[in-house]
């Protein structure tokens, strides 16, 4: 019997995605955004967002900013996204998380695209525990584009597949300087 219940066992296991790839889900009060990590075109960046979220870092962490088209400099490239982690909610240990190497949507065929999930960065290299997720198309923020002076462009890394719903009511929340007021907090984010 336990040959047939461990044989068995493997066969019942289904992927988190349809290609194996990692579903984690961000529950918020506004409800669960359920986001595939591309783990298969962005090890490094997926890799490091799952650490980060089995240490539980995210646990009562915050979306704390978002960009509209009417928020940011009338001469600047614009986006449209909203922006979250644990700057806000634990800034020490934010600061302190060594940079993952740069996985530019040139090499990893990520482009940021309704619904796509990326890594907010100062330089390649730097960016750590904070993330954005984009509203709508955004070109200007893929390699070559525009939105970065160095045309490096974020590091995509996963898209959501459900609850994009969500992500728009927490990005037509009210907003002060470009920061959610009050600030939309983030309950947890665990793998699905």
């Amino acid at each position: 019997m336990l040959l047939v219940v461990t044989t068995l066992l493997p066969a019942c296991r289904r992927p988190a995605s349809a290609n194996g790839n990692p579903v984690v889900v961000i529950e918020t009060a506004f409800g669960d955004i359920e986001v595939e990590l591309f783990a298969d075109k962005a090890p490094l960046t997926s890799a490091a967002f799952l650490g980060y979220i089995d240490s539980g870092w995210y646990d009562r962490s915050d979306f704390y900013r978002v960009l509209h088209i009417d928020n940011q400099p009338s001469d600047a490239p614009k986006s449209e996204l909203i922006q979250g982690g644990i700057w806000k909610s634990n800034n020490k240990l934010a600061v302190s998380v060594k940079g993952i190497p740069h996985e530019s949507t040139r090499q990893t065929g990520i482009r940021h695209k309704t619904g796509v999930i990326s890594l907010a960065r100062a330089a390649p290299g730097t960016a750590g525990t904070e993330f954005f997720i984009c509203l709508d198309d955004e070109p200007g923020l893929d390699y070559g584009g525009e939105n970065v002076a160095d045309k490096q462009g974020y590091s995509a890394f996963g898209k959501v597949v459900k609850g994009m719903d969500v992500v728009r009511k927490i990005y037509r929340q009210r907003e002060r300087n470009q920061y959610f007021d009050p600030l939309i907090t983030i309950f947890s984010i665990d793998r699905k």
